[in-house]
């Protein structure tokens, strides 16, 4: 297909995003995205601020704040933190839209009139002080498996258990005990999908084995109806029977991956449902949000009878940890993008984090120590000392004229072969989504390239001399091409000092970009190494 719709898992707008959130989903997505649009697919990268749920609304009462204010605070923190490290949406939405309002209401309504949903009855807290239904968010106490205090009823973040009951619940707001009572909560008819999941997950070659395996597993086990209904304020109204209830977050949040889409395409002059049900399609995730894409998602499109398809692609990657710990904001281990910008370039975390990352679900691991040494050795030792010392030559030793070539020799020959071959590689693994081999690509040849540049000599200006600056200054230029979905800044700053135009990312299958007698910049390097302290 030559048509792509890319998201992302939706940020939460309740507190800031850190380098975990970055290596997992947005860094892969925004990758992606550039290097389809470099091979000439209408791709186009959607997202939006996840703006419901019931943190919010305890934060927001906790601070004393609307709702409202509350979540375009975050949502405004969330994009300016994005656009600082070149993560560039094509459109950036948010859930509390009236275009994805009215799309939940349409699919639940949809989904009910097919019988897909039923209303049961449930037991659940109720503070009789506050005369409200608690929401698992609202009730803490102590967890039944570890004996930590303090814990959600819904999760133990001590020992990361669900328990089935919490002892000595408080309520978070007045901290009383609060009781058992009845409440009636509408539910969607997972288990009545499994056999279509099966089926859709064992024919759909193009997601992540190891994932399905364990997925295919679940369903083989039992699913459970899920209750996608919760008594708060803040959410989508449930739009039947006049129920003061709101839609839980999971049941809303991703059907504004389609909503924001057909909005943004519409808006284009597209036919925005067209285009989605023409178009590989691609949710980019964490591995804790599994269950939601591989399961509840898909079955709630199979029961709208697939009025928009399902994704073709669900890239899923590991937690970051920081020193081999789990991140987490609660315990103040973690790294802002704020904390980490202030003190190095967005093209270094973007280098990093894509060169750890491997296309699976295991962890990672950021270390300062690692982070420093493949800056320095990789970025700066290797990529950026070809790139600098060609343009440094031709600046120097050719007065910024490149030259015309002569008969290649076999070591010409031989790095152009190997040109050529890194970049049949290099397609071959963005294609599978190994980004972090695809970036290995790019680093292998600028090795090759270095060796070739020292055993030449250029700069002493002998036979051959001609050939190894026009193929070096051609190789940076492939180079920076290849390094665009990467490193945006980076080779933009390469082409203003080879001196052609930005256009020069679309000419992807191309070897000799420069030609004999064009005129280069006064180069500048292009990275600071980082001194240890």
């Amino acid at each position: 297909m030559n048509r792509a719709i890319i998201t992302s898992a939706l940020p939460y707008s309740n507190g800031e995003i850190h380098i975990g959130h970055i290596a997992s989903t947005y860094l892969p997505a925004d990758v992606t995205t550039r290097f389809l649009k470099q091979r000439g697919v209408e791709a186009y990268y959607i997202c939006a601020s996840d703006d419901f749920g019931t943190p919010i609304l305890i934060k927001s009462e906790q601070e004393n704040k609307n709702p409202k204010e509350y979540v375009e605070y975050w949502r405004k923190c969330h994009v300016d933190d994005f656009k600082s490290l070149d993560i560039k949406f094509d459109f950036f939405d948010q859930t509390s839209s009236n275009e994805n309002k009215k799309f939940v209401q349409y699919v639940f309504t949809k989904l009910y009139n097919l019988n897909h949903i039923y209303k049961s009855k449930i037991v659940q807290f109720y503070c009789n002080f506050d005369k409200k239904f608690l929401p698992d968010r609202y009730v803490v106490g102590e967890c039944p498996y570890c004996k930590a205090n303090d814990q959600y009823s819904d999760l133990c973040e001590q020992c990361g258990r669900i328990p089935k009951s919490i002892i000595n619940p408080k309520c978070i707001i007045c901290k009383k005990t609060p009781i058992k009572k009845e409440t009636e909560h509408y539910f969607f008819k997972l288990n009545k999908f499994s056999s279509k999941l099966s089926t859709w997950l064992k024919n759909n070659t193009k997601l992540q084995a190891d994932v399905k395996k364990y997925v295919q597993n679940w369903i083989k086990n039992g699913l459970i109806d899920w209750d996608v209904t919760r008594n708060i304020t803040w959410g989508i109204p449930v739009p039947i029977d006049n129920l003061d209830q709101v839609f839980y977050g999971w049941f809303d949040n991703h059907l504004a991956y389609i909503s924001s889409s057909i909005k943004f395409l519409n808006g284009k002059g597209l036919n925005g449902k067209k285009f989605w049900n023409s178009a590989n399609i691609y949710h980019f995730i964490g591995k804790d949000i599994i269950y939601h894409h591989y399961l509840f998602l898909p079955a709630i499109r199979l029961g709208i009878n697939e009025e928009y398809k399902l994704p073709d692609y669900i890239p899923t990657r590991g937690h970051l940890k920081l020193h081999n710990k789990k991140l987490s904001k609660s315990r103040n281990w973690y790294i802002s993008i704020k904390q980490f910008l202030a003190e190095y370039p967005a093209d270094y975390l973007r280098f990093y984090l894509i060169l750890i990352s491997q296309y699976s679900q295991t962890d990672l691991n950021f270390s300062w120590e690692e982070f420093i040494t493949i800056i320095n050795s990789e970025l700066i030792g290797n990529l950026g000392n070809f790139i600098n010392r060609v343009l440094k030559l031709t600046d120097s030793k050719y007065f910024k004229k490149v030259p015309s070539p002569e008969k290649l020799d076999e070591q010409d020959n031989d790095i152009i072969n190997k040109i050529i071959k890194t970049k049949k590689n290099f397609d071959s693994t963005m294609d599978q989504n190994n980004l972090d081999r695809g970036l290995k690509c790019i680093l292998k040849i600028s090795g090759y390239l270095n060796k070739y540049f020292q055993h030449k000599e250029p700069w002493k200006k002998e036979a051959n001399s001609d050939n190894c600056i026009f193929i070096s200054l051609n190789a940076v230029a492939n180079i920076s091409i290849m390094l665009y979905p990467f490193l945006p800044t980076t080779s933009k700053r390469i082409w203003m000092q080879l001196g052609i135009d930005e256009n020069i990312k679309m000419q992807y299958n191309e070897i000799n970009i420069i030609t004999p007698g064009h005129v280069i910049k006064t180069p500048q390097p292009l990275f600071a190494k980082i001194e240890q302290s």
